[in-house]
């Protein structure tokens, strides 16, 4: 149902925890597949992947190309981005089976989603208000939150660019009206 799709570039110690947070998904069904989109780490990271169960990959170029070029070997109808060190917290399995559910493919409706930030979740009204009033202004970057969206969609906008700003640029494509949070949260571990 689900393909995770890790970047990584000297990763092996971000990509413990990371992983470790994906292991209910993956005993539960939900996450069929995790690929490890790695940029030549000469660390263990790829041991690290190996040891976990993932699938691992070198791509060389920008985070963009890897995550589009990881995505391209996939083929469950959801796709999950997100970089080592995003560790997400208990109850993502539940709040992505209840988006992929629920999502709205018109016009105006969430398309895809990202985490919630330990500060989103704090106080979710006040502060996904104070996001939705950034997002009008032109701020809020939410690409390090990883992103949950489906493949038809990821398909329709190109995917990932192959620029320094993919992540960002992805969530442009889909638009700030598109773009809902998780109602679950995800930290990163330095």
């Amino acid at each position: 149902m689900l393909s995770v799709i890790v970047a990584t570039n000297e990763s092996e110690r971000t990509l413990v925890p990371t992983l470790s947070a994906l292991v209910p998904g993956a005993m539960s069904g939900l996450v069929t597949e995790v690929v490890v989109a790695d940029a030549g780490s000469r660390d263990a990271t790829a041991e690290v992947a190996d040891i976990a169960g993932c699938r691992f990959m070198i791509v060389e170029g920008t985070i963009g190309r890897r995550l589009k070029d990881a995505a391209l070997t996939t083929r469950t109808p959801w796709l999950m981005f997100m970089r080592a060190g995003l560790v997400p917290e208990p109850g993502w399995m539940a709040a992505a089976e209840s988006f992929m559910q629920t999502a709205s493919f018109g016009a105006n409706g969430p398309r895809a989603a990202v985490f919630r930030t330990a500060t989103d979740q704090a106080s979710p009204g006040l502060k996904e208000l104070i996001a939705v009033l950034r997002g009008m202004v032109g701020g809020g970057d939410r690409s390090g939150q990883g992103l949950l969206i489906a493949r038809a969609l990821y398909e329709t906008i190109g995917g990932h660019p192959g620029g320094a700003d993919a992540e960002a640029a992805v969530l442009r494509k889909v638009g700030r009206r598109g773009v809902a949070l998780l109602g679950a949260s995800a930290r990163t571990v330095a």
